[in-house]
């Protein structure tokens, strides 16, 4: 049962009331428009719902595919294509706070090549419609051999995301020195001056414990 996908009437599909997700409104409309164009999509997780009596009148809890199951409403869908797994209440919330948010790095090459074989059947602005990503990222990741000259060098870099919390005094701090450290080079994304400039203040506090160890020394 809990690899075999299965047809659920899309009024039978409950969201999971601690679900954290939330997906920003323009990647919903790409998500949208993705599966209205091709019909394709990761099925939906779900359980028996917990509650016995709408488990009894059938109904299901999602506990991975929230987005997909709105999307596929708003297009005018009534079934949804779904894999029913058979955990508990804490089972479920650990795939919650887990199955959005476990993934891994986008090698750079692969990536960069991925864009570039797209970029020849699709136009920039349909990418845009289609992906995550920006218009810059994408014009950025198509020609990527060209405006990167380290990258024959680098070739096997990552993309690394940061995601971390800040307080109002701590991000006022950083905003400050960010500021200060950003070059104002227009070849450059807002994304890549401010990798700069992290990258910039990190190596000069490295080098400034350095310093502070030879003086100590």
């Amino acid at each position: 049962m809990q690899n075999t996908i299965i047809r659920i009437p899309l009024d039978k599909l409950l969201p999971h009331p601690e679900n954290p997700n939330r997906m920003a409104k323009a990647n919903f409309e790409k998500l949208k428009r993705h599966i209205k164009q091709s019909h394709n999509y990761e099925p939906l997780i779900v359980r028996k719902h917990p509650d016995p009596d709408l488990a009894g009148e059938n109904h299901f809890q999602i506990i991975n595919g929230h987005h997909r199951a709105a999307a596929l409403k708003q297009i005018g869908e009534t079934f949804a294509n779904c894999v029913q797994w058979d955990v508990d209440d804490d089972a479920a919330r650990l795939l919650l706070a887990t199955l959005n948010r476990l993934g891994g790095k986008d090698e750079l090459a692969s990536k960069a090549s991925l864009y570039k074989n797209l970029s020849e059947k699709f136009s920039v602005p349909e990418l845009c419609k289609l992906l995550p990503d920006t218009k810059q990222a994408i014009e950025r990741l198509k020609d990527i051999t060209k405006s990167l000259p380290q990258f024959a060098d680098n070739a096997k870099a990552f993309l690394n995301t940061l995601i971390f919390f800040l307080t109002d005094e701590q991000i006022k701090t950083v905003e400050s020195a960010l500021e200060k450290a950003i070059e104002n080079k227009s070849s450059q994304t807002k994304s890549e001056k401010l990798a700069a400039a992290i990258t910039k203040i990190s190596k000069s506090y490295i080098k400034g414990l350095k310093n502070e160890c030879i003086q100590n020394n």
